[in-house]
């Protein structure tokens, strides 16, 4: 799918020019025209143009916004109050980019989720998988560090204690944790490192983005059955088909995000947030942003000692466990079978891991006390097993379903009940 001869011609002497010199024109048509994807394509793989859509849209407003933040713990909270009021249109800049911020992260998640529903790991593209789990790392940081730019209440506090856990580090750990306050305590040299860094991620993440896009068009598109391509009638060109198709979901989303900024912008935020930072008045009920709930979850859910690893050292491990993992997802499942479509017991223990990874978000917004803490724990037990335990031994033991012969074959059998539509594919 990734390889062929190019069918660009430029069509004026300016066009020719540039083409001989540096044929950009060339890669975007090759890259975004005429580039073959699979003809069964679904829905769910229009997340990744929303992602790179909602990339675009977090840069151009950090910068416009950077404009008027104060990084000094004394006027960051009034500057951010002052973009709301004074900045014409600063208001809309704030809640599209605090905003944008949890739609990043849900088209992410749904984009994840596809990736191990339809199997977009498995060879040859495990690269591709983990320049996915870079760029997520990436986002994790960059969304961490912005939440304490606004110098609220949860934005010192929940800098304060995430930045403590990693105190529990052997040897190392309290030196990271002075590098990354640039002291002792939550303060005005921690605000300056965090808008840095919280300014400069977003373009790693733009540059990973584009080694990501590479990777995909190099080893080609997966699809639904999770069968490589076989003839140029499983193929459709790019444009129009995809992008229409594309076009279409990122209007409905966008619709969506609108609506959250226009009638509910603090719905996903914290209220305690807009109380200016008090070092010495602790809030009832730390929590990070909901995106990151699952991880809190499962950092509260060892409150035991494992050996010589102590109760706090373990929740670190188990929290930075949970995203390593997805690192080797490519190699934990050893099925040769690559959709879920066809699995019917892996389609059973994933829809239960999209469900454990739901409660988990929602145990991590409620009190590390009682019942909370036995339910994490469990929640969390099946998280690991999922991929540490599931994956290798459904592969081994798991009777899949027949598969098509190929992509074209796929298509026509869904719709054999519909022979208007069968005819025209």
């Amino acid at each position: 799918m990734s390889g062929g001869h190019s069918t660009y011609t430029p069509k004026s002497g300016i066009g020719k020019w540039i083409d001989a010199r540096m044929p950009l024109p060339r890669l975007v048509y090759d890259s975004f025209v005429a580039y073959p994807v699979p003809r069964n394509l679904n829905y769910a793989y229009t997340f990744g143009g929303i992602l790179s859509l909602m990339l675009i849209a977090q840069i151009l407003t950090g910068v416009v916004l950077a404009m008027h933040y104060v990084s000094d713990t004394s006027l960051a909270f009034v500057s951010v109050e002052k973009i709301m009021r004074d900045v014409n249109s600063g208001w809309l800049l704030r809640y599209m980019h605090a905003n944008g911020a949890s739609f990043f992260f849900i088209a992410v998640y749904i984009h994840i989720m596809r990736g191990l529903y339809y199997g977009s790991y498995k060879a040859p593209r495990e690269l591709l998988w983990i320049l996915g789990c870079i760029i997520y790392l990436l986002m994790m940081a960059t969304a961490f560090m912005g939440y304490v730019l606004p110098w609220g209440q949860m934005s010192f506090w929940g800098a304060t204690v995430i930045t403590g856990f990693f105190t529990a580090i052997p040897l190392v750990g309290e030196w990271i944790q002075q590098l990354l306050l640039g002291g002792f305590a939550v303060d005005n040299p921690t605000l300056n490192r965090f808008f840095a860094l919280h300014y400069l991620l977003p373009f790693m993440i733009a540059g990973v983005v584009v080694l990501h896009v590479w990777a995909l068009h190099v080893t080609g598109q997966t699809n639904p059955t999770g069968i490589e391509v076989k003839a140029k009638t499983d193929t459709v060109a790019f444009t129009p088909y995809a992008t229409i198709k594309d076009a279409f979901a990122m209007i409905v989303f966008l619709a969506v995000f609108a609506y959250f900024i226009f009638y509910m912008p603090n719905y996903l935020g914290h209220p305690d947030n807009y109380i200016e930072a008090n070092p010495l008045k602790t809030p009832a009920h730390i929590v990070p942003e909901w995106y990151f709930l699952p991880f809190y979850a499962i950092l509260r859910a060892i409150t035991f000692n494992i050996g010589p690893i102590d109760s706090k050292l373990g929740g670190v491990l188990a929290m930075f466990g949970s995203i390593a993992v997805l690192f080797f997802v490519p190699w934990l499942d050893t099925s040769r079978v690559r959709s879920a479509v066809y699995r019917p017991w892996y389609k059973l223990f994933f829809w239960l891991f999209v469900a454990d990874a739901i409660f988990l978000g929602w145990l991590g917004s409620r009190p590390a006390e009682g019942a909370y803490v036995a339910m994490a724990q469990v929640a969390t037990l099946y998280y690991f097993a999922f991929f540490i335990v599931i994956m290798p031994v459904l592969g081994l033991i798991e009777t899949p379903r027949r598969l098509p012969n190929s992509i074209t074959e796929a298509v026509l059998s869904k719709n054999k009940a519909h022979p208007a539509v069968a005819a025209k594919v």
